[in-house]
């Protein structure tokens, strides 16, 4: 069998090559292998818990193609409209547009040698059948690995049907998995029956070796004997081995305690993963108080009921999808499902109330972290909240409170697909009032950066005039800074200018402070650069930066960083100039900003050419060409954005010529976005794919020399505050 490994560098994807312990399967492996050699699209079929998710992450491990192997988890979503949307999340791909994300795919699909890892996509087929066709047809490097229960039935598809173990493969996997528990089986007449009876379902055997501690082989093999004659009487339309699944699963139920039956039930509101914090209170309760929430979930731990994992957002825990199914269909029987439905909800309210606060403070990062991780139960709360009877104005507070995710965090559209939805319902109730305005200048300011100023304009003006009928000042803050932010990303900057410097007084009167607000104020420096004003401009983005690193806030910084740098730029200072981008870049990429990123990028290029480096500055225009697509905002059709870029092409085309310019630019449109952040902060021999981390908060560059001595009225500093738009 050949080897698929690469020998050294960094491996392009996101499937995990670290993978949970590969028991048998290896002839399964070898032909999944020929498989996706001789196919552009292999569907692993076959009943729940037999293994198809684990054999097509080893066999992505395997597999090397140019642009790496990518995982799209599906099971977590209920609305077919998210596949795309999960499709392009899974390729790390940040898109500012207003485009639909098929076109995202299709461009960046178009000329890329890569594996797709469609995983658990049976109740979505149609959705997720008509998407990867359209991929297939459209991107000729592109292969499929779809993993479900049933075909996609695409044309060309070849469907590898993957039976459950062989009963050497099965004694092999639960003297494995009892081994973790501390317990040692010999291969005898009862472990082997107990393989038998199981079916060879790995996820079966894994659930009875979690019991291994208390029982022996043989107690187990007795009480599950007598499960199958209570069932042996019940409705067969099933398929054996799905009836055999859901037996074992049923039999481990009814081993488990009444305390742990009940939080297997009320886990199953659960999406994806989730964390201690959020099972105490959402779980917590009658018959289980949050005290004792802890205790039980370890005993699930031990039982293979749950799933542990170490995330950059901390612990988490995760609970397989047929697992998780068998709890729903208790959680209903107890008829306890819609008040922990509203419970869930309620938790991702306060969790998003808390994260928006805390975007304005050192764990700025965390928060990040913490969002990307609670995604699947964030949606989960905004699909609640537009099915529940007047529950619109809290969806619309929930996609509001988020606008740090969705502008920060590079999800622009999915945070446009939100605030839509939950702004379609007429006429809310004074009670929601508030949270509708917020929804609206969030949506406006989204469709700012998506370069959508009709959409945008009229979020807006819906919202101020709104804001202006109930006294709403804080909403008319922020409707008039968006409205401003407009105005200066389509050149209109005498306007721009005063919307800005109004709303920063509205700020200040009402004692507004966070990222928002420090954002307007950069915005308000910009204008002033472009209009000839740098002092005025470096002084505005100096009190920025004090502001915001003695509050640990990195992602305004960054923007003050941009404009600090082009002073130093203008002012002949280079090094200085090259040292605010590379801090400025590293943050932003870090937040998957990508306006943020391809700004850095262009100003230093500018800045390498004015070095001496003409090459280099084309392959970094090359890099940012290669990512503008991506970026809503127009702004290579507004002449003060345009210009350091005309600049720097000017200079290298003097010196290298246009033949070698073209070249230079085609080298840098090559470079995927990682490597041409790293070459980008590197330089020519950059690109290891080491991941890209901001710094500590107070090793920012130097200050600008001479601007302590400029002065005008700072950014408002009297509390803390969310932008609740109340």
């Amino acid at each position: 069998m050949r080897d698929h490994q690469r020998a050294e560098g960094p491996r392009p994807g996101n499937l995990p090559l670290e993978l949970d312990a590969f028991v048998g399967r290896a002839a399964e492996l070898t032909a999944l292998d020929r498989a996706l050699d001789a196919s552009r699209l292999v569907t692993v079929t076959g009943p729940g818990g037999v293994g198809k998710s684990r054999l097509a992450a080893r066999a992505g491990a395997r597999r090397t193609p140019r642009d790496g192997v990518w995982r799209a988890e599906l099971s977590t979503l209920r609305d077919p409209e998210f596949v795309a949307y999960a499709v392009v999340e899974a390729l790390a791909l940040t898109d500012h547009t207003a485009r639909p994300p098929r076109e995202t795919l299709h461009d960046h699909l178009a000329d890329r040698e890569l594996l797709l890892v469609l995983d658990g996509f049976e109740h979505l087929v149609d959705a997720c059948a008509a998407l990867a066709a359209e991929l297939l047809r459209r991107a000729p490097g592109l292969k499929v690995l779809a993993v479900g229960r049933r075909p996609l039935g695409v044309a060309g598809e070849q469907l590898f049907p993957l039976a459950p173990l062989g009963e050497d493969e099965g004694v092999r996997l639960l003297r494995e998995r009892a081994a973790r528990q501390g317990v040692t089986l010999d291969d005898d007449d009862d472990v082997r029956r107990l393989c038998r009876r199981l079916d060879g379902i790995p996820l079966a055997l894994e659930l009875a070796a979690g019991r291994l501690r208390a029982l022996s082989p043989r107690r187990l093999l007795e009480r599950l004997d007598d499960r199958f004659r209570l069932l042996d009487g019940g409705p067969r339309d099933g398929l054996p081995r799905h009836r055999t699944l859901r037996t074992a699963i049923g039999w481990s139920h009814e081993l488990c305690t009444p305390p742990q039956r009940l939080l297997w039930a009320r886990l199953s509101v659960f999406a994806g993963t989730f964390d201690l914090e959020a099972v105490e209170y959402v779980c917590g309760g009658e018959d289980l108080p949050a005290h004792d929430v802890l205790d039980v979930l370890a005993q699930l731990l031990d039982q293979s009921v749950l799933g542990r994992e170490e995330t950059p957002a901390g612990v988490r825990y995760r609970m397989l999808d047929t697992v998780r199914a068998y709890g729903a269909e208790w959680l209903t029987a107890t008829g306890d499902a819609e008040r922990l439905r509203r419970r869930h909800r309620d938790w991702y309210l306060g969790l998003a109330t808390w994260c928006e606060l805390e975007w304005f403070s050192p764990r700025q990062s965390e928060v990040a972290a913490r969002i990307d991780a609670e995604l699947p139960n964030l949606r989960g709360a905004l699909e609640h909240c537009l099915t529940e009877p007047d529950g619109a104005h809290l969806g619309q507070y929930l996609a509001g409170s988020l606008w740090f995710h969705w502008v920060g965090c590079g999800r622009l559209a999915e945070g446009r697909h939100w605030l839509r939805r939950c702004l379609e319902p007429a006429g809310e109730p004074t009670a929601g009032e508030r949270s509708r305005l917020k929804a609206l200048w969030v949506l406006g300011y989204v469709a700012v950066l998506q370069g959508d100023p009709v959409t945008a304009l009229g979020a807006l003006q819906e919202c101020r005039e709104e804001a202006e009928r109930v006294a709403s000042p804080t909403a008319l803050a922020y409707a008039e800074h968006r409205t401003g932010c407009l105005a200066l990303v389509t050149d209109d900057m005498p306007r721009a200018e005063a919307l800005l410097r109004s709303a920063l007084a509205r700020y200040q009167d009402i004692g507004e402070l966070n990222s928002n607000v420090l954002m307007g104020q950069v915005e308000l420096a910009m204008t002033r650069a472009f209009q000839g004003d740098l002092p005025d401009a470096v002084r505005l983005c100096e009190d920025v930066r004090r502001v915001c690193e003695d509050h640990g806030e990195r992602w305004a910084r960054g923007y003050a960083l941009y404009v600090l740098a082009y002073a130093a730029w203008r002012e002949g200072d280079l090094p200085g100039a090259r040292e605010l981008l590379t801090d400025c870049l590293r943050d932003a990429h870090a937040f998957h900003d990508l306006l943020g990123s391809v700004l850095a990028v262009e100003l230093l290029a500018l800045v390498t050419v004015a070095e001496g480096d003409a090459a280099e500055a084309a392959v970094l225009q090359g890099a940012a060409a290669g990512m503008w697509p991506s970026v809503g905002l127009p702004l290579f059709g507004s002449a003060y954005y345009n210009a350091p870029h005309q600049h720097c092409e000017a200079l290298a085309r003097e010196r290298l010529g246009d033949e070698r310019y073209a070249r230079c630019v085609r080298e840098g449109r090559r470079l995927g976005r990682e490597s041409a952040v790293a070459r980008a902060l590197g330089g020519p021999g950059a690109g290891s794919g080491r991941p890209l981390v901001p710094r500590a908060p107070h090793g920012s560059a130097r200050r600008l020399r001479g601007r302590a001595d400029l002065h005008e009225p700072a950014a408002p500093r009297t509390r803390k505050g969310g932008g609740t738009a109340g």
